[in-house]
């Protein structure tokens, strides 16, 4: 598989030979839902929590006798019909919404996404990326040269610079390899990867 090489204004201007196993690889839409699916549900923190109608701050004193009145009979306001009262199945704040997703499965899923990004033209190479100091102001003009609008950009290693360059950019994420994740690799239009991080991909997916 051949990969575009670009400069710093965006040209190509050669092709890198990529392993086919990685950036050639047919595209599996199930798998990469899942991924997807399985990456978003891990994320979640479990932290959110209901009161059931034993644990409202509502008093417990029947609000009118049983008969007679011509109203529905009514036990206590903690009741979950009425407003304020409790939930009849509250959320557990220790629930569990992790996914499990095996190794394999996640390397053919990342491999498939990268495959399906160099299909679409969405995918380049530079040979580096990196600033002497950390200017954000730098780092746009680098993107806007580029002719990107919104770019994902993985290295092999996170240079300091780069990545404090980075973090107040909008249109621009700064990642290395191993933080390379299924949502992060769909969600932008275009994907940058250094030479050395196309290598560390291979190590590491092979």
């Amino acid at each position: 598989m051949e990969l575009k090489l670009i400069d710093d204004k965006g040209q190509v201007t050669s092709t890198l030979s990529a392993s086919d196993e990685l950036f050639g690889r047919d595209y599996n839409e199930a798998l990469v839902h899942q991924l997807v699916v399985a990456f978003q549900a891990n994320a979640r923190q479990g932290t959110r929590a209901q009161k059931g109608r034993s644990q409202v701050a509502k008093s417990t004193h029947k609000p009118w006798r049983q008969k007679g009145t011509g109203r529905a009979r009514a036990g206590m306001a903690s009741s979950p019909l009425w407003r304020g009262g409790g939930k009849i199945f509250p959320a557990s704040p220790d629930e569990n919404f992790t996914h499990k997703i095996n190794r394999k499965m996640y390397r053919a899923g990342i491999c498939s996404i990268l495959s399906q990004l160099v299909r679409e033209d969405r995918l380049s190479v530079v040979e580096s990326l990196a600033l002497d100091s950390p200017k954000t102001r730098v780092l746009a003009g680098k993107i806007k040269d580029m002719g990107f609008e919104r770019v994902l950009i993985i290295t092999d290693n996170l240079d300091d610079n780069l990545y404090l360059s980075s973090r107040n950019l909008a249109n621009a994420l700064v990642l290395n390899v191993i933080e390379a994740d299924p949502v992060s690799l769909i969600r932008f239009p275009k994907v940058v990867l250094t030479r050395d991080a196309v290598k560390k991909f291979e190590e590491v997916l092979a």
